[in-house]
């Protein structure tokens, strides 16, 4: 596709033409070593961390990685699948600007996304283009930090994950720390200080061309409904580059809780600090709050920070108990509650979906729920939910079956009496009543629900904890 451009929102074409930051002139010819469906390259030595960043090697895997993402279209509307084109005719020219220091990113557009059922989290989408360079110099600076980085953080890192800082969690836990400061920061990605974090990144990267790189990123500014706004603070969400400048910022947090002997996880800005007792908590917050306020010039959130005893922390969906002296997992109950309201959506009589769509829905969110949850002890509470879940699948098919003779023409086929299946398709009693009546468990057995296709709680329990 000769020519291609970003297609710009037009109440960003003005910023980006003041700030001369097109992605790209017309250049042709861009080298076919950047785009490979393997990264079978041997990358060339080039002039400091930005040659690195830049070499066809380190820009062909990022390529593949945001490929491999997907994810929507940024402020230009440029999709995925014309990156490959519009890197073919323009590649050459972007890599120049970069060295050059000439290139500027287009602003990321926000989004918001659910949080928790009743508020939302902004997201910024940032353009393909800007992905693929923002993924590139995560690939190089990755390596580099995670030389410096505590082993108590476990987001957004290499081969770790929420399971393993839980169970950092519940070793520390058994080693006699039963209480924790439970920490909160507000808004964290929202708040971050721009100076801080280039003062951090200064003291590692010497490049001068890379720290200047990712301060036009945090700078670039955002789309809020079609209306272009500074970001004088803060690090979008959406990115690839954002989850490693968070942690580089925090990582300053770690070595401080370090140097003062505290035992703590972190996962992002989810942090958990532990003690002994409810009063050296009690300092401990009080003192890490303000080193987090004075030094990082961030916010925390004093209402929801506080001092609980290990059975009242919540981290990461889970919470924790002691039986017979062992420490184990527990859902939270907020994690319970969520998960019911995302059932409570998916089964929902006028939500629209279809019986396949709403099987296919409805096993992605169990699977992915209970292999997140299967370290906890929830058998019981399988038991329960898919009672419950149950009882709502029979309200869905007993609405969909709408007229008197449907209804008795189903039940009928279901194994019902004749004269019984005609009493029980004209009742007039309401949908959650009739689903738990003998009548519609006898014929929309749990069997026969499994064998259409629905995936129960602890059915696929069983699968994941042999």
């Amino acid at each position: 596709m000769v020519g291609i451009k970003q297609n710009t929102l037009e109440t960003t074409k003005a910023y980006l033409r003041l700030q001369g930051a097109e992605h790209g002139g017309r250049a042709r010819g861009f080298t076919s070593v950047w785009i490979t469906e393997n990264n079978a390259v041997t990358p060339p030595e080039e002039d400091g961390l930005i040659g690195k960043i830049l070499c066809p090697y380190n820009l062909n895997k990022a390529y593949l990685k945001v490929c491999r993402n997907k994810g929507n279209h940024g402020v230009d509307g440029l999709k995925i699948e014309s990156l490959k084109d519009y890197l073919v005719n323009h590649g050459s020219e972007l890599v120049c600007s970069i060295r050059n220091g000439k290139y500027r990113p287009n602003p990321v557009r926000r989004v918001e996304i659910p949080k928790d059922g009743h508020s939302t989290r902004p997201l910024g989408i940032p353009t393909v283009v800007d992905r693929l360079v923002q993924q590139a110099i995560h690939q190089v600076l990755s390596p580099i930090y995670e030389q410096q980085f505590s082993d108590n953080s476990f987001g957004f890192r290499p081969k770790r994950s929420a399971h393993h800082a839980l169970f950092r969690s519940k070793e520390i836990i058994s080693e006699g720390y039963n209480y924790a400061v439970d920490m909160d920061m507000e808004k964290f990605f929202d708040t971050v200080n721009h100076s801080k974090l280039v003062e951090v990144l200064s003291r590692t990267i010497k490049d001068g061309r890379v720290i200047a790189l990712i301060h036009k990123y945090l700078n670039a500014g955002v789309v809020v409904n079609h209306e272009f706004e500074d970001t004088e603070q803060g690090v979008p969400q959406g990115g690839p580059l954002s989850p490693l400048l968070s942690n580089i910022v925090l990582n300053e947090l770690d070595k401080e809780l370090i140097a003062r002997g505290h035992r703590f996880v972190r996962y992002a800005d989810d942090m958990v600090i532990f003690c002994r007792s409810k009063r050296a908590g009690e300092r401990i917050k009080i003192s890490v709050t303000s080193f987090i306020e004075n030094r990082l010039f961030l916010k925390v959130n004093r209402d929801k920070t506080s001092v609980v005893y290990f059975s009242n922390i919540k981290l990461l969906g889970y919470s924790f108990y002691q039986i017979k002296g062992e420490v184990r997992f527990r859902i939270h109950p907020k994690s319970i509650q969520k998960m019911r309201s995302k059932i409570k959506e998916l089964t929902g009589r006028s939500n629209g979906l279809g019986n396949e769509a709403r099987k296919k829905k409805l096993s992605y969110f169990i699977k992915g729920w209970i292999n997140y949850f299967k370290y906890a002890d929830i058998k019981n509470l399988l038991i329960k939910t898919d009672s419950w879940y149950r009882h709502r699948l029979r309200i869905v098919i007993w609405k969909q079956w709408k007229e008197i003779r449907a209804k008795w023409r189903n039940l009928v086929k279901l194994g019902i009496n004749k004269f019984k299946a005609w009493e029980y398709a004209n009742t007039r009693k309401g949908y959650w009543h009739i689903a738990n009546s003998y009548i519609l468990t006898k014929s929309i057995t749990n069997n026969r629900l499994c064998q259409a296709g629905y995936t129960m709680f602890s059915d696929y329990y069983k699968l994941v904890r042999v």
